[in-house]
């Protein structure tokens, strides 16, 4: 069922799909490595980790709602997704001269700007190249293929430290699998415009959206809330015990589980209903973080954490965007993807700067309880609004 899905779907998803597998395998080379590099070579503390995440993702977040409005306009995506995966590709080796936390913030910023770019117009032409019943499947493989590519770049980056290259020749190996995503994304082909016999007027307020979208958004800003920089993750992994040069090795076991669950999960919701699912994936993240703010955490019940973590991202990242094109028409594709990254996006900056003070300030108990407390609020929200919709 799977397979005959899968050999259905337009050439146009799988060539996204290749390139965020590109692009993923050059960011996840250096991103395990960079709370250590910025921590330990640049001197910066958990707060300051905290605010460089928060600040990147919240800023970028703006373009992701600027750019899937302007889609909505002028039904052009490809000039958004070039930019958006250029920009990055270029900025990540500037990471191999740095010295100091305020200029890993400004490439941070940079990395995060061309996702914003790319993120809402990349979701829209994904949308429109499918049918609604199989807009699971779809994001599904879009994010199994991306987190392929967060499988290769961990793995990369272990053979080349076990190799003694330093991490600033690692920030410089990424130049090579992102240049070729900058190619393949020049290969991308418009979807065909949305045919309609009279003038669409379209507006980028959150007030012209359905009701049932906003309510969607609000029990996933609670959610947001309480999911903060992954950058803290690896860094309550190493505290446990696990090994420096490990801690990419355990990303891409992660990312592995992320890459082989998103597409059958997602495209069960195709079949059964969006809503089971997905609540069950937010309690699974709650309840992920009530392990990891435990003190008799240990390597093994951390990597059983983490095999939840994966779990969860398999299940909901597809779902969570599949869910956002159901709920609101065509023409509002990119606006509607636009104010779904925007308050993804947008809320990790108080998210991560909650965490990073809660950690930093107390101990890591009480910012993983806090992010355990956030994900029970968005479920139990989430269901009460499903239910009163009757949404599946």
């Amino acid at each position: 069922m799977i397979i005959k899905s899968l050999s259905s779907l337009p050439k146009t998803v799988w060539l996204i799909g290749f390139i965020s597998l590109l692009n993923d395998s050059a960011s996840e080379m250096i991103y395990p490595l960079l709370p250590f590099y910025i921590v330990s070579v640049l001197g910066a503390g958990p707060k300051i980790l905290g605010l460089i995440e928060g600040i990147a993702e919240a800023t970028a977040s703006l373009f992701k709602l600027l750019s899937g409005i302007i889609v909505d306009r002028t039904k052009k995506s490809k000039i958004f997704i070039i930019i958006g995966y250029a920009v990055p590709s270029i900025g990540r080796p500037i990471l191999s001269i740095i010295t100091s936390w305020h200029a890993a913030l400004f490439i941070r910023f940079f990395d995060r700007l061309g996702k914003g770019l790319r993120t809402s117009p990349r979701d829209a032409i994904l949308a429109l190249s499918v049918p609604e019943n199989k807009r699971g499947i779809t994001f599904g493989l879009h994010r199994s293929l991306d987190n392929l590519g967060a499988f290769v770049g961990p793995i990369v980056a272990t053979i080349l430290l076990s190799y003694h290259f330093s991490l600033k020749d690692i920030f410089l190996f990424a130049i090579i699998p992102g240049f070729i995503a900058i190619i393949l994304t020049l290969q991308i082909k418009e979807p065909e415009k949305i045919i309609t016999t009279h003038h669409v007027k379209t507006s980028w307020r959150l007030s012209s959206l359905p009701s049932n979208f906003k309510q969607y958004l609000f029990s996933y800003a609670l959610l947001s809330l309480g999911n903060s920089s992954d950058l803290f993750i690896l860094l309550r992994a190493k505290e446990i015990g696990i090994a420096e040069q490990y801690i990419p090795l355990l990303w891409a076991f992660l990312s592995l589980i992320i890459s082989v669950l998103s597409t059958p999960l997602s495209g069960l919701s195709d079949r059964i209903g969006r809503k089971t699912l997905l609540i069950s994936s937010w309690l699974i993240y709650g309840l992920f973080n009530l392990l990891l703010a435990q003190h008799f955490v240990h390597v093994s019940l951390l990597i059983f954490s983490f095999i939840l973590y994966g779990v969860y991202k398999g299940m909901s990242e597809g779902i969570e965007k599949a869910l956002v094109a159901d709920l609101v028409d065509k023409n509002h594709f990119g606006t509607a993807f636009g104010w779904f990254n925007l308050i993804g996006g947008l809320f990790l900056l108080p998210a991560s700067f909650i965490f990073g003070w809660l950690y930093q300030t107390y101990n890591y108990s009480y910012a993983f309880l806090f992010s355990s407390c956030c994900c029970l609020m968005a479920s139990c929200y989430a269901w009460i609004n499903f239910h009163r919709t009757k949404l599946s």
